[in-house]
């Protein structure tokens, strides 16, 4: 194993911080030591000191940065996750979005799954929106699906998952939206238009100032790895985003009320979601 001192780890968590956004204190050593051991033996470099001048003063084009990246981040998901919350955007803020736009003569629909790992969370929201939205092919619907880890963007885009990731998507959804393929399952073809990928890490200010014109954002489970300076930003960006009228979606351990004032926060049954006025 690498032996990393806490000096180094330090230094390492640091440039991890200004370039991700992502922090991790000295309880997340072993973890940190595990993934740098995978990139040096990769690289064929024997002293921590070597990887630390890397991949901070050695890496222009942020190359190694992604590598590290793609095996630090988080990719726990599934479809369907947090089914309560998935019932108040179906039943209430679909339908009040649609029917504000249908007032006004706008027939597009914007939703950005922001963190989205393999994709089961865009799946979920194209099936959602095809089953209460019909006419939704008939519209300029579109989900983009953004990740800082490369690997899972190439996931997303095949739209073929385990049972894992099935495993609580209801029957008729699954045998409607879903093929099922030598042992796992494909997105249909029609729902899995909908879903866009795009690689965006949150914490740079530049390409995160680029998104805009979204009527949902969701972030669940995502802003958890970031401190409250760093998910701030974030979260400013997010409201940036939104069109008038738009909602935010986080996880159910999740709050922006610490860190800032601007969305309005509403409750439908016993989910709580942020709208922008």
């Amino acid at each position: 194993m690498l032996e990393l001192s806490v000096e180094q780890f330090r230094s390492l968590s640091q440039i991890i911080y200004q370039k991700l956004g992502l922090y991790f204190d000295d309880r997340k050593l072993y973890f940190l030591k595990t993934r740098v051991s995978r990139r040096m033996a990769i690289l064929g470099l024997d002293d921590p000191k070597d990887y630390l001048f890397k991949i901070g003063y050695g890496d222009p084009q942020g190359q190694e940065m992604q590598e590290l990246a793609n095996l630090i981040t988080t990719n726990e998901t599934y479809m369907f996750r947090e089914y309560e919350q998935l019932q108040a955007f179906a039943n209430y803020c679909v339908p009040e979005v649609l029917s504000a736009k249908q007032a006004i003569g706008d027939r597009s629909l914007r939703v950005w799954s922001a963190g989205s790992s393999s994709g089961e969370e865009a799946y979920t929201l194209a099936m959602i929106i095809q089953e209460i939205f019909p006419q939704a092919e008939y519209w300029d619907c579109m989900i983009v699906a953004t990740d800082i880890d490369e690997n899972m963007l190439r996931r997303v885009r095949t739209a073929r998952y385990g049972n894992r990731s099935i495993k609580d998507v209801p029957e008729e959804y699954r045998r409607k939206y879903l093929i099922e393929d030598c042992g796992e399952y494909v997105v249909r073809s029609r729902t899995a238009c909908l879903v866009r990928t795009q690689h965006l890490n949150l914490s740079d200010r530049i390409a995160m100032r680029s998104m805009g014109g979204f009527d949902f954002i969701f972030c669940r489970n995502v802003l958890i790895y970031f401190d409250e300076l760093s998910r701030r930003a974030v979260v400013d960006h997010f409201y940036n985003a939104l069109n008038p009228g738009g909602y935010l979606f986080l996880g159910h351990s999740e709050s922006v009320g610490r860190v800032t004032t601007a969305f309005k926060l509403k409750q439908f049954e016993s989910h709580l979601v942020y709208m922008k006025e």
